[in-house]
């Protein structure tokens, strides 16, 4: 029988890989983002800034939840990985929160979604306990870290952003995303969280947030005047079918959180983060001039 208590002495423990925090600089005057900026499919470009609008209350959300725990972690690695953690998420934030104001201006409601989600996770750090959040943030962070792999690795992915500065930030976030993906998961555990409540917080927590980016997407959408042609909206939605993020293989990726005994470094990422990582930051890479 598979044991529910805590894992603190199972499965893979976190990458010693070091976790580095950039400073980057984003701009969006040089190039003006289309209204529908992702490839001019109207679904998916209110998507992607619903997401953009979720994360620096997110972000800062998945920080606090981590940095709870902080004096209570002895090893050496995992205290350097938090740090690292840290530092990515809050620029994280930070570059979102430029781009959410952008996305604004082009008539999203990134502003309202920001507020909205404040308050949500407000109300949840009243009601529940510290290792539930953090096993919350262990399964949102499990999602973005499949997401972001998935951008990484398909190019009918990446294809669909185009070659607009969201583009870039999306390649920038998730590379650092693959790269810290097991810290809050690795955190988790050394505070002795269960598997059973790990699984049961990723169950609640796929609800919760497929509810929340179904509601934001709509009514986004309803704000939309291009939304209104009925021809134009049901080729959007059906085109969504085919969307490299909904293969099944990504599902699966998904799904295997729930497995007893996962840990996100089952999924080995090595050879993708020293791909990216020469690809956007090496000598010839292609974000290097947006470092700071």
């Amino acid at each position: 029988m598979t044991s529910l208590e805590p894992t603190s002495g199972a499965g893979t423990s976190h990458s010693p890989r070091p976790i580095k925090v950039r400073r980057m600089r984003f701009g969006y005057t040089a190039k003006p983002l289309e209204r529908h900026y992702v490839q001019g499919d109207l679904v998916m470009s209110h998507v992607v800034a619903v997401l953009s609008a979720l994360f620096p209350q997110g972000e800062d959300f998945f920080v606090r939840s981590v940095r709870h725990y902080a004096d209570r972690i002895t090893d050496p690695d995992l205290k350097k990985a938090v740090a690292g953690f840290t530092g990515q998420e809050v620029s994280h934030g930070r570059e979102h929160r430029a781009l959410n104001d952008q996305l604004q201006l082009m008539g999203y409601p990134t502003a309202r979604i920001d507020r909205f989600t404040e308050k949500g996770l407000a109300r949840a750090e009243r009601l529940y306990p510290p290792r539930y959040r953090l096993a919350v943030t262990a399964a949102l962070e499990h999602y973005t870290a499949a997401l972001a792999e998935t951008l990484l690795s398909d190019p009918d992915a990446r294809e669909i952003l185009g070659d607009t500065e969201v583009r870039s930030v999306l390649l920038w976030h998730a590379l650092e995303e693959s790269e810290h993906k097991a810290v809050a998961f690795d955190v988790y555990r050394a505070v002795g969280g269960t598997e059973r409540m790990r699984i049961l917080a990723m169950c609640v927590t796929t609800c919760m947030f497929l509810g929340v980016l179904l509601l934001h997407t709509t009514r986004s959408l309803l704000a939309d005047r291009a939304a209104y042609h009925p021809v134009r909206l049901v080729k959007s939605i059906a085109a969504l079918r085919h969307s490299p993020f909904l293969r099944r293989a990504v599902i699966r990726r998904v799904a295997a959180y729930l497995r007893p005994g996962f840990h996100p470094n089952d999924n080995d990422n090595t050879a993708l983060l020293d791909e990216w990582t020469a690809r956007l930051f090496g000598e010839q890479g292609s974000l290097s001039d947006h470092l700071v």
